[in-house]
């Protein structure tokens, strides 16, 4: 693939939109910096807040820690966070820089009851606004579409910014996700300038190997990652998932380490590039090498991911271990063919996991989805497959993938109301 070819600036442009850091699950982080950017276009700490939400906001920050809260959770926790302590030119890393005074700001805060959370009416499956108020004004800003995207900002009634109804959609201002596929990845990745893409890569190993680290040694959440190493053995197989899981054990229980991010997740960051990571430690690959199979393995996952948006009932975590999968792959010299295979019968193993929330639980999610992931290569290398027809399987790696982004963005969307439902009942 030429670098003149727009299927090459694309993808190169994807990654950079993509694989950013974000400290602290997304959703709670994304009400934090939309808190944050209110309070600083107020001009003052809000005399109240109203936290305006949609149901897979609400689901997703319900029972996961808020970093840099000592241990708090929920909506209030991630707004008073933003509120209090939040810098918003951070974006995504908010609040990463909070102080130990202002850790007590944010408790003392919250019990001033200040902070109002009502369920939002929207058809936008990422949707924020918050409204505060303070020194005789008010503000009114709102995050649509994906994590980091402001769409409307208001004072006293006047619009300050708006970026127009169809920008909130997802990729309205992004790289053309749908020129992806698995075919010109593979290629993409055979042919990429390392040059292109070596810095956005060497901060998803650091940043991402390091909180997988922490989450080895320290207990965080389950202990997911510990329990597979202590049941099963320090086999390859075992200790891709493990690093995995372990990333995410630590980071759904509030570990104040950033990761780098894949499809808008951190979940989903760490389980497309940790197994990767492992498995080249293990065959001892070249640094490039490496590179190049976590272009396979990120771009696989985003790839699935188009469609069926940032949020849905369907486990984002499947898509990043299918996509590992893949990555793991072509470390070993698989070519489109293999990892097409390795795709499907991934695919065929764990579709429609569903998800409910952040929470601990994401880490054996994600196991499992890693899991498939080598399966799937392990079959293809022993030639055996699961075959189009078979199920929601077609004949073809991107009929399989169509069938999958409709199950999760169509299929599902009854599943995910009944499981918001049961989430904000109890």
């Amino acid at each position: 693939m030429e670098k003149e070819d727009i299927r090459y600036q694309t993808y190169v442009q994807i990654l950079k939109e993509e694989l950013i850091p974000a400290m602290g699950c997304t959703e709670p982080i994304a009400i934090s910096y939309c808190a944050a950017k209110a309070r600083a276009v107020l001009g003052c700490i809000p005399e109240d807040c109203l936290v305006e939400a949609s149901g897979n906001i609400i689901k997703n920050v319900k029972s996961v820690v808020v970093p840099n809260t000592d241990g708090l959770k929920g909506i209030e926790a991630a707004a008073a966070a933003g509120i209090v302590a939040g810098k918003e030119e951070r974006i995504l890393e908010v609040i990463s820089a909070v102080t130990q005074d202002q850790k007590k700001e944010i408790r003392k805060y919250l019990d001033q009851k200040r902070i109002r959370v009502k369920p939002l009416e929207t058809e936008e499956l990422l949707d924020i606004v918050i409204q505060v108020h303070g020194g005789g004004h008010k503000v009114k800003v709102r995050i649509a579409g994906y994590h980091s995207n402001i769409v409307r900002i208001e004072k006293d009634g006047d619009i300050l910014y708006e970026i127009g109804g169809t920008a909130a959609k997802e990729g309205a201002n992004q790289a053309d996700r749908n020129l992806l596929n698995v075919k010109d990845i593979v290629e993409f990745a055979d042919t990429a300038d390392i040059r292109d893409v070596q810095e956005i890569l060497d901060r998803q190993i650091e940043y991402n190997s390091a909180i997988s680290e922490e989450g080895l040694r320290n207990p965080w959440g389950a202990n997911v990652g510990k329990v597979l190493l202590n049941a099963y053995g320090n086999d390859i197989r075992v200790r891709a998932r493990a690093a995995a899981a372990a990333a995410s054990d630590a980071r759904m229980s509030g570990c104040e380490m950033p990761v780098i991010i894949n499809s808008g997740s951190g979940n989903q960051g760490i389980t497309a590039s940790l197994p990767v990571l492992e498995y080249a430690k293990e065959l001892h690959a070249d640094r490039e090498r490496l590179y190049r199979a976590l272009l396979v393995s990120n771009l696989v996952a985003i790839h699935q991911k188009t469609g069926m948006g940032r949020l849905s009932a369907y486990c984002g975590a499947v898509s990043a271990g299918c996509g590992a999968g893949c990555g793991i792959a072509y470390l070993q010299g698989g070519d489109f063919r293999c990892i097409a295979h390795t795709l499907v019968n991934a695919l065929a193993i764990v579709s429609g996991i569903v998800c409910d929330g952040a929470k601990p639980s994401c880490a054996g999610k994600i196991a499992s989805a890693v899991d498939a992931g080598i399966l799937g290569y392990e079959m293809y290398c022993q030639g055996q497959q699961f075959r189009g027809g078979e199920g929601i399987l077609s004949k073809g790696v991107e009929n399989t993938i169509r069938n999958v982004v409709r199950l999760g963005a169509v299929g599902m969307k009854e599943t995910d109301r009944e499981i918001i439902q049961m989430m904000t009942e109890c």
